[in-house]
């Protein structure tokens, strides 16, 4: 019987620990969605795979989901509504950009749920942070539960420092599995 030396597999096994390290810090992060924020496309105690690489501002579209440093103890999982240089309002649970109304398709499930109710209180962005557009640099962002979100209509916009990535996958629970939670 040959015997198996071990010796030899561990420098194999401390590269492999080295890139999993380098690929968690550096390229990829983990997070559990921790609220009801993002409901209906995201649920407590989800997990979700951030994508660091190259994320800045001019990387963001308009309904990417993000995660963001909210404080120095927080972060939170938001989606993109508002981009530099957007006016924003909010007009009989309608979405207008600049003028042009802008469909979300991604809050339908809950809008067929509670379709007798009003889903995002009317507001421009002026009225609730004193902008008439979302200043450079800077993003507005909304949870998918309007009603029960604390978003830029509370902490107003957030900025290119506070950004960590895009989540790209959820997939924990795996029957909910899915890739890329924007558009």
């Amino acid at each position: 019987m040959k015997k198996i030396h071990y010796r030899k597999f561990l420098p194999v096994v401390i590269f492999a620990i080295a890139i999993a390290i380098i690929f968690r810090t550096v390229l990829f992060a983990s997070y559990v969605v921790d609220g009801e924020s993002m409901e209906p496309t995201l649920f407590d105690g989800n997990l979700l795979m951030v994508n660091k690489v190259v994320y800045n501002l001019e990387d963001v579209d308009r309904f990417d989901v993000i995660v963001f440093h909210a404080n120095q103890q927080d972060d939170y999982v938001k989606r993109v509504i508002g981009l530099p240089g957007d006016k924003i309002e909010y007009k009989d649970d309608k979405l207008y950009i600049n003028g042009k109304y802008i469909e979300e398709k991604f809050l339908e499930p809950y809008r067929n749920v509670n379709s007798n109710e009003l889903f995002t209180e009317d507001f421009t962005l002026e009225e609730i942070t004193g902008n008439a557009e979302v200043p450079e640099g800077k993003l507005f962002v909304m949870g998918d539960n309007r009603e029960d979100s604390l978003d830029s209509r509370s902490f107003g916009f957030i900025s290119q420092k506070q950004l960590v990535g895009k989540v790209d996958v959820k997939y924990w629970p795996l029957t909910e599995a899915s890739l890329t939670l924007g558009k």
